[in-house]
């Protein structure tokens, strides 16, 4: 399984994730020049060597009609609403944040207006995507996908329709490059599962156009809802709403760097220097036949009926449990009751903790980490004398299991009045 890990443990922001996976590729170079040939409008991708604490990895600026754009903004005395800039910038920038930390303000922006830039809404980011940009549907999808939940963070944090949401740093051409070569090089590297460490957000606050706000920016809180992250020690906006969106997107889990072993790395630097190095770290590799850590909740009841635990088991999984099983127990008394554990992973423990306590009767759980060794699955699909089915395969350890998904052997037993096992036979002797 190919793994893509994120160290997110300085932000993240959309210059930074690009050059971070630019430096994935064997030709970092050739693959920029593919970025500049995907269509956007007046813009150019420039990479540059970076040093940050001794570490050297890879700046990335976007230039639109051949002049960067957060430069210009830094005239208009950062008009956060054009922070858009920044973003890129960002990461650098965040630690703009500082000066402008309004940056990211971008969204705070919301406002603004204010001249010099123009605000662009879903529409034009949508006219972009669709007559612009030479790309496969799917990363259009992403694209728009990630604008999508900007826009929605805008929206929830100004109280106003997605309609009408206008985008600053978000929406100008630069953050659109972001996104799109984010969107792109993830779709080129494919890897199978994405992980990211906790995000550092930064601390302190940033000041834009209608005020001083904390870090995060609300538009990056409303995007990080449900995902770890901390601040910390550094003043400055470390994670801009560009960033978290991207992350959101694509990251699949969060939490330690998994066992895999690693076959490149690559280093995204932001602009301003801190005493610890401002970069996004990729790391690319495969996953190990190595254990895991699971959380496991364990809790009795006494008082449930069959059904109620069935369906309280049916609504921990829904919610993201990895499973749930039950145990006849005796309890106080001599009254028989049920030790029902379930396991999930760490980073939805609170989630599932709270399932746990809707949906049944207990008043009290038991929380415990635990190792646990899996095989490397995946579904296949065969062809048969009876159309498609999916298969189950299981590997690593030095074995190979295969199993037929029962959903499609009962459909196929339903739909040809035979018996589930001789469907199962045919299958594995198809002669």
């Amino acid at each position: 399984m190919k793994i893509l890990y994120l160290d997110c443990s300085m932000g993240a922001a959309g210059d930074m994730l690009t050059a971070a996976l630019l430096e994935l590729f064997p030709d970092p170079a050739a693959m920029l020049e593919k970025l500049n040939g995907l269509g956007l409008p007046d813009v150019r991708f420039c990479m540059e060597p970076s040093v940050k604490c001794g570490i050297t990895g890879t700046r990335v600026s976007v230039l639109v009609h051949g002049t960067e754009e957060e430069a210009e903004m830094h005239e208009h005395e950062h008009e956060h609403d054009h922070e858009h800039d920044h973003e890129h910038e960002h990461d650098h920038d965040h630690e703009h944040d500082h000066d402008h930390e309004h940056d990211h303000d971008h969204e705070h922006e919301h406002g603004d207006g204010h001249g010099a830039h123009p605000h662009h809404g879903l529409s034009d980011i949508e006219h972009i995507i669709g007559s612009h940009l030479r790309l496969p549907d799917s990363v259009k999808e992403d694209v728009r996908s990630v604008f999508a939940s900007i826009a929605e963070a805008e929206s929830r944090v100004h109280g106003v329709p997605v309609t009408e949401i206008h985008f600053h740093e978000v929406g100008t051409m630069d953050a659109v490059a972001d996104v799109t070569a984010v969107c792109y090089l993830m779709h080129a590297l494919s890897p199978d599962a994405v992980i990211a460490s906790p995000i550092h957000v930064g601390s302190g606050h940033v000041e834009c156009a209608h005020g001083i706000l904390p870090v995060p920016a609300p538009a990056t809180a409303y995007l990080l809802t449900g995902i770890p992250s901390y601040g910390g020690g550094i003043r400055g906006e470390l994670c801009t709403p560009t960033g978290a969106a991207l992350l959101k997107h694509f990251v699949s889990r969060y939490g330690e760097m998994p066992v895999m072993r690693t076959s490149v790395i690559g280093y995204g630097m932001g602009k301003k220097d801190f005493r610890t190095a401002n970069c996004v770290r990729a790391m690319l590799g495969e996953a190990t036949d190595e254990s895991d850590t699971v959380t496991e909740l364990s809790f009795n009841v006494d008082d449930m009926t069959a059904e109620a635990i069935g369906y309280a088991a049916d609504k921990l999984l829904e919610g993201g449990a990895l499973d749930v099983y039950t145990v006849p127990a005796g309890m106080k008394k001599g009254r028989p009751g049920t030790l029902i554990c379930v396991l999930c992973r760490p980073e939805d423990e609170d989630k599932i903790v709270r399932l746990i306590f809707r949906h049944t009767s207990t008043i009290g759980i038991r929380q415990s980490s635990v190792r646990r060794y899996v095989l490397d699955r995946e579904i296949e699909t065969v062809n048969t004398r009876w159309g498609s089915v999916r298969r189950k395969v299981s590997t690593g350890y030095g074995v190979k299991r295969e199993k037929y998904e029962y959903a499609d052997l009962a459909r196929i037993a339903d739909e040809e009045g035979i018996a589930l096992s001789e469907v199962l036979r045919t299958l594995e002797d198809p002669e």
